[in-house]
């Protein structure tokens, strides 16, 4: 048996190496780097060098914080590789998307846990707002590229935008759920006329409003360090680091205000690119964020394949599987088609954003969030049936993503007469 030091270091290497190789190594393949790290981790922990079990329901609080840096981490990314300007008709894909699809998912998630898993209500709806934002970390083959390269298509930017702003608006439900779950634990009925009001003025109207809004300061103030007229200005050091200050004083003063920080991070992010759009510095800005997320979610992802190969599934049931694959393949597909009717886009490319709703970490981070604040019951079999749909995520979405990018593109380019 390794020394348990030995072998934390020994794996971060490997880790730190792959994220640096296999993005290159995997870029005309048919295979994302999520997939490999989930396999990655399954096997050095199905092999028993490390003596520890990284189940989230031992770990709960730990993966909480773990998931929450990767999430704002990536959010700051996605928000800098937007080249479009936000305005209500040039995002209206977007609206469409957070507007229609997203409560249809949380609906449809929701009635699955009650009806079908026999969760109690607050539970299924704490199951429903965690499994219904897309993940803007595990999202990166059907995004858009970096800043200014152009490569910003209909699908790629809706999915893009989506995953920024969705992480943040999916909050308010999971705090929905914890008022359910508080009038069940204490009464056994459903909360009252003042607790439904007080979660609607403080964690909907207030927590976007100040998320929102902080973020906006947050971008204004950093794109006139960044970019303003003074010799000292940011953007002549250099410095991809920048971004990293960025993305926690824009989710520390929204947290601090009682805010969205998700939601700061992001428009943060939107306003600091649109104060100087076209300036080299923005490249620089968001390639440090994906390298520092990539690092992370590559940890939280072998974490997550030795949880699955220490007993994670263990108490899944054919119902649950039965519920996670309709929840890839049956809901979000059709809740994206739904809010896409009218839109005017080619069938191909609506059939590409409602299918391409990717889970992953956001939805562990919700999950952990839920049972660390709220009041459920046991949570085991929460987390097994998010697992499944994250692992079913990966690798369905993992798979197609690079040929369907593929044949968007090619469908896209002129014909010769």
């Amino acid at each position: 048996m390794l020394d348990p030091y030995i072998a934390f270091l020994l794996g971060l290497g490997i880790v730190v190496l792959l994220v640096a190789w296999l993005p290159l190594a995997l870029a005309r393949v048919p295979l994302s780097l999520a997939i490999v790290c989930v396999g990655f981790g399954a096997g050095i922990f199905a092999l028993g060098w490390l003596e520890f079990n990284p189940d989230p329901r031992t770990y709960d609080t730990l993966v909480e914080k773990l998931c929450e840096a990767v999430v704002i981490i990536s959010l700051m990314g996605a928000g800098l590789k937007i080249d479009r300007k936000i305005g209500f008709r040039s995002w209206a894909t977007t609206w469409r998307l957070l507007a229609v699809a997203m409560p249809i998912t949380i609906l449809a998630v929701t009635l699955l846990g009650v009806y079908g898993l026999g969760f109690p209500l607050a539970l299924a709806l704490l199951f429903g707002a965690s499994l219904a934002p897309t993940d803007p970390v595990l999202a990166s083959d059907v995004q858009v590229g970096k800043p200014r390269s152009g490569e910003e298509d209909e699908v790629r930017f809706a999915l893009t935008s989506e995953a920024g702003l969705n992480d943040g608006l999916a909050f308010p439900f999971v705090h929905l759920a914890l008022v359910f779950g508080v009038a069940a634990a204490s009464a056994g009925a459903w909360p009252d006329a003042s607790a439904l009001g007080g979660w609607f003025l403080g964690d909907v109207v207030w927590r976007i409003g100040a998320g929102v809004g902080i973020g906006w300061l947050v971008g204004r103030g950093l794109g006139w360090m960044t970019f303003g007229r003074s010799r000292t200005k940011l953007s002549g050091t250099r410095d991809g680091l920048v971004a990293i200050g960025a993305t926690l004083l824009a989710y520390t003063c929204a947290e601090i205000a009682h805010g969205y920080g998700f939601l700061a991070v992001f428009v943060a992010a939107l306003v600091l690119r649109d104060t100087e759009r076209d300036h080299e510095y923005h490249e620089a800005l968001h390639d440090f964020s994906e390298q520092i997320e990539r690092l992370l979610m590559m940890l939280v992802l072998v974490l997550f394949g030795g949880a699955i190969a220490s007993g994670m599934f263990s108490s899944l049931t054919w119902t649950d599987c039965a519920a996670a694959l309709a929840i890839v393949f049956l809901i979000r597909p059709l809740a994206g088609w739904i809010s896409l009717l009218g839109s005017g886009h080619p069938f191909r490319e609506r059939g590409l954003i409602s299918a391409f709703g990717i889970r992953g970490i956001g939805s562990f981070y919700y999950i952990a969030y839920g049972v660390n604040h709220g009041d459920f019951a046991s949570s085991e079999r929460l987390w097994a049936i998010t697992g499944l749909v994250v692992l079913v995520s990966i690798v369905v979405h993992g798979v197609s993503a690079t040929p369907a990018m593929r044949w968007l593109d090619r469908n896209r380019q002129p014909t010769p007469d």
